[in-house]
C-alpha cells in the first residue's frame, strides 16, 4: 500500500495559493536552472525554504510576486502553521523533482554539509 498523506483543509487559502503559485513557478521546467544558481550564488541550500524565503529568491525569479505587492515572505508569514507545514512540503517535494542531471549539476546546492 503506498503512502498517501492525509488533506489538511488550508486556512488562509489565498496566501497559500499565491506563495504554491510561485513556489511552482520557480521551480517549472523554465525556470528551475534560474532557481539553483540563483540559490548557489546565494549560499542558500536547496532545502532551506526559510532561507529561499530570507534571500527573496522566489521573487527575483517570479515577476507576478514582485508586481502583487506582496513578498514571499509575508505570505508566508500570514498563514498558519498547519498552512506553512504544507508549503513547505509542497516545496521540498518539487526540488526533489528537480532532473539528476541538474541536480548533479548544481549539487552543492543539494548536499547539506560539505
Amino acid at each position: 500500500m503506498a503512502f498517501q498523506q492525509a488533506g489538511i483543509k488550508v486556512e488562509r487559502e489565498r496566501e497559500y495559493i499565491a506563495l504554491r503559485g510561485a513556489i511552482e513557478n520557480a521551480v517549472s521546467a523554465a525556470n528551475v536552472e534560474k532557481f539553483l544558481k540563483q540559490l548557489s550564488s546565494s549560499g542558500v541550500k536547496a532545502r532551506e525554504f526559510e532561507r529561499v524565503l530570507e534571500r527573496k529568491i522566489l521573487e527575483k525569479l517570479v515577476p507576478e510576486l514582485k508586481a502583487s505587492g506582496s513578498t514571499a515572505q509575508q505570505l508566508w508569514d500570514a498563514l498558519s502553521l498547519s498552512d506553512q507545514a504544507q508549503a513547505r512540503e509542497f516545496y521540498l517535494e518539487r526540488i526533489e523533482q528537480v532532473s539528476d542531471e541538474l541536480r548533479e549539476k548544481y549539487r552543492k546546492v543539494y548536499i547539506d554539509r560539505i
